[in-house]
C-alpha cells in the first residue's frame, strides 16, 4: 500500500510539473523582436530547414529585409487609417487585397529565382504548413472569442 501511495504521489508530481513547463507564454509577456532580429531569425530557419548556401542566404536576407521594409509601410499606413476613424470602402478594400496579392506573387517569384527546384518546393510545403497553422490558431481564437 505504501509503493502504490508514493508511487501515485510521484505520478502527481510529474504531472503537475509538466503542465507547468507546457504553458506558453502570454503575449504580454513576450519580448518584441526588431525587424532586424526577425528577419535574422527567420534567415536562420531557413538556412537549416532549405540548405542554403552564403550566396542564397544573401541573397534571402535582402529579400526579408524588403519584404519587412514594405510591411512597416502597411502596418504604418493601417495605423493612421485606424487613427483617423475613417473606414475603408469596398473598393479600397478589392485594391488592398489585390496590392497584397501581388506583393506574395512577387515574393514567391524571387524565391524561386534564388532557390532551387528541390529547395523551392520544401519552401512552399513550409509555407502551407505555416498556413493551416494560423487557420487554426484564427479558429481556435475565434472559438474562445465567441
Amino acid at each position: 500500500m505504501k509503493k502504490l501511495f508514493i508511487a501515485a504521489m510521484l505520478f502527481v508530481g510529474i504531472a503537475s510539473f509538466a503542465q507547468e513547463t507546457d504553458q506558453k507564454p502570454s503575449r504580454e509577456h513576450k519580448e518584441r523582436m526588431t525587424p532586424e532580429q526577425r528577419n535574422e531569425k527567420q534567415l536562420k530557419k531557413l538556412t537549416s530547414e532549405l540548405s542554403l548556401d552564403a550566396n542564397q542566404q544573401a541573397q534571402v536576407k535582402q529579400l526579408l529585409a524588403e519584404r519587412s521594409a514594405k510591411a512597416e509601410k502597411f502596418k504604418e499606413a493601417r495605423k493612421e487609417r485606424k487613427d483617423s476613424n475613417v473606414k475603408p470602402t469596398a473598393e479600397e478594400k478589392a485594391a488592398f487585397k489585390k496590392q497584397m496579392e501581388d506583393e506574395v506573387a512577387a515574393n514567391d517569384a524571387k524565391m524561386k529565382s534564388i532557390l532551387k527546384a528541390d529547395q523551392y518546393t520544401k519552401w512552399k510545403t513550409l509555407q502551407e504548413q505555416k498556413k493551416d497553422k494560423m487557420r487554426e490558431k484564427a479558429k481556435e481564437h475565434k472559438k474562445t472569442n465567441d
